[in-house]
């Protein structure tokens, strides 16, 4: 899709929501009829979520349930948070006593169309104003190099190497260096929050293309933590702009104002959604961290839990000392 019909499409579905402006209504259980429904999507398609039901014929409503491409949760291949996808129109009818499917084609998505997928946990943030911070998001996607993904979220380096993080000039390891982020600093804290591997750099990632992070705003690490304390002769990383292999990154969870617990299969919170668990075998949530992020897009990013499941989570942050609820 070209970047001017997203933006027009963003437009809409914010015009939509405030115009719509009603309450989340918690989700009922999977209905009866969905397992026939999905079966009629395509191949490559990845049915989601039930998001609306047109009840205006009570004999005969239609459900839509919103539809990503199969290749949405690989990072070679990672979906847009700024595409709207596709829905699968379900045309349900009573057979005693019982909705059964009708019909059940699939069309592109209909932005007018309200959404009331419940997020499970309160929020901070509702959708409506998400759409606005990724329209405005992908307002400033002409300052990025071409071809980037625009995104909006914080990490850290996790690279170990006693010579630091490169980062360099193009998403390439043949790229010119424009500076290093240091490896884990470590030094007689004062600090009870001191971690025993060290401060961690932490960074801004602004956008992402081809298994690279953009990344900028790189700050002395630790140096927010430890106040008066924190030594003279510090490590100064790169601070500018440039790219770092995503395989370097890390960070935490952060408190997305959706279901947590688990992944989506896109970056959409009607997208499917499938249970996974941190290091401690818990349920994922904002007190802990993905074992590798893959991609972003907005404030999504594309990661890998500690059991092995592979999806989306909207936003990321990079405290060392507290949780990001």
């Amino acid at each position: 899709m070209a970047m001017t019909r997203i933006a027009i499409v963003l437009a809409c579905l914010i015009t939509a929501s405030n115009a719509v402006a009603q309450p989340l209504t918690p989700r009922p259980e999977t209905p009866a009829w969905f397992a026939s429904a999905v079966a009629a999507a395509p191949p490559g398609r990845v049915p989601g979520q039930v998001f609306h039901i047109d009840t205006t014929d009570p004999q005969s409503p239609i459900a839509y349930v919103a539809v990503y491409p199969a290749g949405a949760d690989d990072p070679k291949s990672a979906s847009s948070a700024f595409d709207t996808g596709e829905m699968l129109v379900v045309e349900l009818t009573p057979v005693d006593g019982r909705l059964t499917v009708r019909s059940a084609d699939i069309r592109p998505r209909d932005v007018t169309l309200s959404s009331d997928v419940s997020r499970v946990i309160s929020s901070a943030r509702d959708e409506r104003e998400y759409l606005a911070l990724h329209a405005d998001l992908l307002a400033k996607r002409s300052a990025l190099p071409d071809g980037t993904m625009p995104c909006d979220l914080r990490a850290w380096s996790s690279d170990t190497d006693p010579n630091g993080l490169n980062v360099r000039a193009q998403p390439s390891a043949t790229s010119k260096v424009l500076g290093t982020l240091p490896p884990p600093y470590k030094f007689k804290s004062k600090s009870e929050n001191a971690p025993d591997g060290g401060w961690l750099t932490e960074f801004s990632i602004v956008g992402f293309k081809d298994g690279w992070f953009l990344i900028e705003g790189a700050k002395p690490p630790g140096r927010d933590y430890e106040g008066d304390d924190y030594p003279r002769r510090h490590p100064k990383p790169y601070a500018g702009r440039g790219w770092v292999a995503a395989s370097k990154v890390g960070a935490a969870y952060a408190n997305g104002d959706t279901r947590m617990g688990g992944l989506f299969q896109a970056p959409h919170v009607d997208a499917k959604w499938t249970p996974a668990t941190g290091d401690g075998g818990g349920e994922i949530s904002a007190d802990g961290g993905p074992k590798r992020i893959l991609a972003c897009s907005g404030f999504w990013a594309l990661v890998e839990s500690h059991d092995g499941i592979r999806g989306w989570w909207r936003r990321l942050c990079s405290s060392q000392v507290t949780n990001c609820s």
